[in-house]
């Protein structure tokens, strides 16, 4: 009985591609400015070659890592979630989806109140901690939703669970999900609940994602049309809108959505089990803490001692990122155009250095391939 983890440390860049500039992020490295605080300790990563990839140069390689590791490369026009897992499943989106620097059109946000009976707040790019705490008192008085957006390509909402219950903010993403195609078509929206008092608000793990579908054929759809469990844990339900999953269950963040993989360990299937940690994003990517980023990663790095111990005979792991979010680069609080880490471990899996890849699909056609599945994609396997 095969099966597969598939861990996505969510923004765990290591180092700028070359067109970095053109993404405004020239000289990024995630990897790099965590790796420089005292509390960065990642042994079961460095073992399995996190130290030994392409155009790595902080910490100390290996002489004979474990692993079987890759530098990839993101083909993909973008630096978002959704695009880059969306690749790493088999899809290569060769246009950038959209973004709105400016706000949203108000045609749109008139038609959204409209739909919602709502007011709406901001309607700039936001920080979300940041958002809260301007409109937060506003949006308390007046009802109104705080619509904001990013660099990336999002469409945010946030309300005060008091003022908006949990279901009515859902609601009215879904309402803007429907209404956001074509030219308008963002990857993602985001329902951003939060709670407290006046210059004491704070967001809450309610958060919820809303994908477009993805445009192609992807390893999940593969897996699943096949007949395998296709099991996502966090966030990944949400970025590929439930399509190809057959069970799926939210985490409030990088530990529950840590002990939800331990617990999948312990269960009989076969197939893939794809997380998302979200935290090193969310909490300290976006809001350049270089310590809680280091902590985090340490963290995860010292259950990966539980993890490896639970792993079967014909079990594999896999350890990537969908793009960079770097703590250290103080010239914006965005995600960064990096190269990600891939690390392999399995019994059976010989370990090397399978150099720099062209694309993140090489991940999908590696799932596919052990389960001896061709890809309906472009994307090479890393296994012999």
């Amino acid at each position: 009985m095969k099966r597969v983890f598939l861990i996505v440390l969510d923004s765990f860049g290591i180092g700028a591609m070359p067109d970095a500039a053109d993404y405004g992020d020239e000289g990024v490295n995630t990897l790099g400015s965590v790796a420089a605080s005292s509390c960065f300790h990642v042994p079961n990563m460095a073992r399995l070659g996190l130290f030994n990839l392409d155009g790595v140069s902080c910490g100390v390689r290996e002489d004979a890592p474990v692993g079987r590791y890759a530098r990839m490369t993101e083909a993909s026009k973008g630096k978002d979630t959704t695009i880059g897992h969306w690749e790493i499943a088999g899809i290569c989106s060769k246009s950038p989806l959209p973004v709105f620097e400016q706000g949203f059109p108000e045609n749109l946000l008139l038609e959204f109140s409209e739909k919602t009976g709502r007011g709406i707040l901001c309607n700039l790019p936001y920080s979300g901690t940041e958002v809260i705490r301007d409109y937060g008192d506003e949006h308390v008085k007046t009802g109104k939703l705080i619509v904001y957006t990013s660099a990336d390509s999002v469409f945010q909402v946030a309300a005060h669970e008091e003022i908006v219950p949990l279901e009515e903010l859902y609601k009215d993403c879904r309402i803007a999900r429907d209404m956001l195609t074509g030219e308008y078509g963002v990857g993602r929206v985001i329902a951003r609940p939060f709670t407290g008092s006046s210059g004491q608000y704070t967001r809450t793990s309610g958060r919820h994602d809303y994908s477009l579908l993805p445009p192609g054929t992807t390893m999940l759809d593969q897996l699943s049309g096949r007949g395998f469990d296709v099991i996502g844990v966090g966030k990944i339900r949400d970025i590929f809108a439930g399509r190809g999953l057959t069970e799926y269950v939210y985490t409030a963040g990088n530990a529950e959505g840590i002990e939800r993989t331990l617990e999948y360990m312990d269960r009989d299937f076969e197939g893939l089990c794809f997380v998302n940690l979200v935290d090193f994003d969310m909490l300290y990517g976006h809001r350049n803490d270089i310590r809680g980023y280091a902590e985090a990663l340490t963290y995860f790095d010292g259950k990966l001692t539980q993890i490896l111990s639970k792993l079967r005979e014909d079990d594999l792991l896999m350890i990537t990122a969908d793009h960079g979010c770097d703590p250290g680069y103080t010239v914006s609080t965005n995600h960064s155009r990096e190269y990600t880490p891939f690390l392999l471990y399995g019994r059976k899996i010989a370990p090397g250095n399978m150099g720099t890849r062209k694309t993140f699909a090489d991940i999908g056609a590696t799932v596919l391939q052990y389960f001896g599945i061709a890809p309906e994609f472009e994307g090479a396997s890393m296994l012999k």
